[in-house]
């Protein structure tokens, strides 16, 4: 092999068994005894509470005489309090299972209660850093049945959850392989209330994982066919969802591309990613609007390191320009067309924190799958002008 050759060697996972299509939630109950849960704990956003949508679920398991119980004090970007409420009423309520339910934020909180169940450390030393999940007792890790009810985060066929540290405001990444969901039910009726700005901002955080997915370095084949295929679904169908709710084919195409896009992602992020999670500790924003946000910043700070690879994507989607300007294009034409802010000024953001938001950019894990390698210092500038709205950036 020469010495320019590409490295051709990875490790490939794949996701779960994902039960697709209108009405499958009724499918519920028989979804738990696949995963050998008895008694479940519903672990959901609050907004969801009372609404049909969760009432279906309900009803799925009183019809199988299945006991179960609801937890609902989640937060948009989930807190360790967050999981440390829910384990208790988990605990209380002697329930064997979880069914995450809504969107990543209650997923991610249903998984993490799921995996902290029976373990004696403190929930950041399961961190994704090197071998820390296998600190885990394995053994006590509950199953969990997934239901997302927006399309973005994909979390339901992931095996980690992003959880944040209050008292550093800094976003963390929990893994664990048994944080895998055993069975996910991807019914697009239960996302057709979903109001336009958010399916737009959910959206977004599908796009941008798998564009992140597919620029990241490594050799992962099978993750870039899965993440191009997902940017092709998005293009034509996130339109479609944010200008009729109650599309069922486009809701149904976003479901399956937010799962491509967390499928993708075992390849890796990148400094979006990086970014967006210290902005969504510190301000609280939502996490797909604020990937959105920042995108076409870091896409050309990257641009020398992905501008190779963006054909491909521009004749995929069949965009009228070619290349890393025709991506970006579309990128920037498509925030306008669905309401997406141009800025993080926009999203509340000030720069007086700049320096701090890149010190805690650069220790995000996303920050290795990075096309370019980053340091504090070279976040700064991209921060600025994701702040100051600036395209003139120059990678």
């Amino acid at each position: 092999m020469t010495a320019s050759a590409p490295v051709l060697t990875g490790a490939w996972n794949y996701p779960t068994r994902v039960l697709s299509g209108p009405g499958r939630i009724a499918e519920l109950a028989d979804a738990c005894r696949t995963a050998g849960i008895t008694k479940p704990l519903i672990v959901t956003d609050g907004g969801l509470v009372g609404t049909p949508i969760l009432a279906s679920a309900e009803d799925s398991l009183k019809k199988a005489g299945l006991a179960y119980g609801i937890f609902s004090d989640v937060k948009g970007n989930p807190t360790e309090s967050n999981v440390t409420a829910g384990l208790a009423v988990f605990t209380a309520g002697g329930h064997d299972g979880v069914i995450a339910f809504g969107g990543g934020s209650a997923l991610d909180v249903g998984k993490s209660v799921a995996f902290m169940n029976g373990q004696t450390r403190p929930i950041f030393d399961y961190e994704d850093v090197g071998d820390w999940w296998t600190r885990a007792n394995a053994a006590t890790i509950a199953p969990i049945v997934a239901v997302p009810t927006t399309a973005g985060t994909g979390s339901e066929v992931g095996r980690a959850a992003v959880v944040t540290n209050e008292a550093t405001h800094e976003k963390k990444i929990i893994f664990h392989p048994l944080m895998l969901p055993k069975v996910v039910i991807a019914d697009p009726e239960l996302t057709v209330g979903l109001p336009p700005k958010l399916t737009a901002g959910t959206g977004f955080d599908a796009l941008t994982h798998c564009f992140e997915a597919y620029c990241a370095p490594g050799f992962h084949p099978m993750a870039d066919g899965i993440a191009l295929e997902g940017l092709r679904l998005v293009s034509i169908y996130l339109p479609r969802a944010v200008a009729n709710g109650r599309d069922i084919e486009a809701r149904s195409r976003m479901l399956a591309a937010a799962s491509m896009g967390a499928a993708a992602f075992q390849k890796g992020l990148g400094a979006v990613h990086s970014i967006s999670h210290p902005v969504g500790a510190f301000y609280d924003t939502h996490h797909g609007l604020t990937n959105g946000v920042v995108l076409p910043y870091v896409m050309l700070w990257n641009r020398p390191a992905i501008e190779d690879r963006m054909d491909a994507i521009a004749r995929l989607l069949d965009l009228p320009g070619r290349g890393f300007d025709g991506v970006l294009a579309w990128i920037l034409q498509l925030r306008q067309d669905l309401g997406i802010a141009n800025s993080l000024a926009d999203l509340g953001v000030d720069e007086s924190r700049i320096a701090e938001l890149a010190v805690q950019a650069e220790r995000d894990p996303s920050t290795g799958g990075n096309p370019r390698p980053m340091v504090a210092k070279d976040f700064e500038p991209v921060i600025l002008a994701a702040i100051r709205g600036d395209l003139t950036l120059k990678g």
